[in-house]
């Protein structure tokens, strides 16, 4: 029975991708860069460390709470009862990120966990359009209106992953999107531009016999598409693949679990872009101190990224602090704190 299960669960999850991939190209053409065309793009930036730090080729290497922000089943792999998550991401533009993430072990009946994101964009501008007439004394051809009320995003999310066997782990979650982006004048009234609904993500993992080495699937931001105006808008759905192995298992085969150096790779396929590759190398000395490195492949504006972790346990509860740094083409610098609590 089991084996059935996790047939079918593999199967729906590649179908699942073959649509994402045929969707993708119907809409954009091979090849064509669709970029600045999704919308709701708060649910594409990378709001984890150290998953960030290491390019974010993260799919394989989530496990817990965190897991929930990019392939759910990771979260089948909590050891601990409970773990807490809280993050802090200094965007480009002056935009803030918080996302905080809650997850509980139920053990044999698998894990759930909950997550929310909140984003700040700061002061913005408003501006309209100036008639034909006024251009010849106002030459920018538009005049501001100041400040806009009413901006913002958010996502409430809920999750759930279990061991479908002791190699096969499969995870979804389900978010209530919102975005305002102010209002706009219209000849006969003013209209509130906001948006909400339902986004999901499925993900599965998988431990090949092969040493420490497991590879993982998943699909983020699967949802209806959104009209603004006369123009319908997807938001930023990404197939994702990635495997990760423990270089010390080759280095020296006897090492602890306290010592490990994690190199993973992950292939993307956003519908907003063409494909990219991401790498990273995640070091863990003594289970205590972690420092990582990543790269992705084909992007406008990211490139490198780093970080650290730092572990430790106070009255038996575990706390890990991470940062991470990514280096940004054109913009300023991003930069990531999150700790997480495990007990």
């Amino acid at each position: 029975m089991k084996r059935w299960i996790l047939n079918l669960i593999i199967l729906i999850t590649i179908m699942l991708g073959q649509r994402a991939f045929a969707q993708t190209a119907e809409n954009q053409g091979v090849h064509m860069k669709k970029t600045g065309q999704s919308t709701m793009n708060f649910l594409q930036v990378g709001l984890v460390p150290e998953a960030t730090a290491i390019g974010d080729a993260y799919t394989a290497v989530g496990q817990g709470v965190r897991s929930i922000f990019y392939n759910p089943a990771g979260l089948a792999e909590m050891s601990d009862r409970f773990e807490i998550f809280l993050s802090s991401t200094e965007w480009i533009a002056d935009i803030q990120y918080i996302a905080d993430g809650f997850a509980w072990n139920l053990e044999n009946y698998g894990a759930i966990g909950v997550s929310f994101v909140n984003v700040n964009y700061g002061d913005i501008i408003g501006t309209r359009l100036i008639s034909t007439a006024d251009i010849i004394t106002d030459e920018k051809g538009y005049q501001e209106t100041g400040l806009v009320d009413n901006v913002g995003a958010y996502a409430i999310g809920l999750a759930y992953a279990r061991n479908i066997t002791a190699a096969f782990k499969f995870g979804l979650s389900m978010r209530y999107a919102n975005q305002k982006l102010g209002q706009s004048t219209l000849a006969s009234s003013l209209k509130n531009n906001e948006h909400q609904l339902l986004v999901y993500d499925l993900g599965v993992k998988y431990y090949t016999p092969i040493k420490s080495f497991r590879f993982a699937m998943s699909i983020r931001n699967f949802a209806n598409a959104v009209k603004y105006e006369e123009i319908t808008t997807q938001l930023p759905m990404t197939f994702a693949v990635g495997g990760v192995i423990d270089v010390m298992d080759f280095i020296n085969p006897y090492h602890d679990d306290k010592t490990s150096l994690l190199a993973s790779m992950e292939f993307t396929h956003p519908n907003n872009y063409t494909e990219r590759l991401h790498m990273g190398l995640d070091f863990t000395f003594d289970a205590m101190v972690s420092l990582r490195a990543g790269y992705v492949t084909n992007h406008d504006v990211k490139g490198w990224s780093g970080g650290f972790g730092i572990l430790y346990s106070i009255m038996g509860i575990n706390a890990n602090i991470s940062y991470s740094y990514s280096n940004m083409d054109f913009f300023s610098d991003v930069n990531r704190f999150a700790i997480m609590f495990a007990f």
